[in-house]
Order: structure tokens, then C-alpha cells, then sequence
């Protein structure tokens, strides 16, 4: 299986109450544009760091919107 696949599985597993969730803006708790790990993790607590590692496309540590939407796309968070 793909690490794509695998991720699309784990996700669709982990997060069944997502329409529920915080958007993207609201847990940038700092206001600066992207999402750490911590930023993401509070909302979404079994997020890993390999999950968050899938979302992070440019593995700069960080999501930015593209890869927020993409990730939102892909069912990883929520739209």
C-alpha cells in the first residue's frame, strides 16, 4: 500500500467527527500564516508526526494554505 493510501485509511479511521472541527485559520493559534504540529495536534490530538509529516509537503515543518488544502482534499483535516 502507498503511503498515500495508507495516510487516506489512517485518516478516514482517525477522524470521524471532522465536520465538527476547527478551521485552519482558527488553530493558527499564533496568527502567523501556517500550522506547527502543536497548532494542529491541539484540535486533532492523534495527529503523528508521520501523519503530520504527509501533510507537510515542503517538510518544512510547517503547513502552509496550499498544503492545508491539499490536506483538506485529501481528508487529512477537515475543510
Amino acid at each position: 500500500m502507498t503511503k498515500y493510501a495508507t495516510l487516506t485509511v489512517l485518516a478516514a479511521l482517525t477522524f470521524p467527527a471532522l465536520a465538527m472541527a476547527q478551521s485552519a485559520t482558527e488553530m493558527d493559534a499564533n496568527g502567523d500564516g501556517v500550522l506547527m504540529i502543536d497548532e494542529v495536534q491541539a484540535t486533532f490530538p492523534e495527529v503523528t508526526s508521520d501523519m503530520f509529516a504527509a501533510m507537510d509537503l515542503n517538510a518544512d515543518g510547517a503547513l502552509d494554505g496550499n498544503e492545508v488544502a491539499a490536506a483538506q482534499e485529501a481528508g487529512l483535516l477537515p475543510t
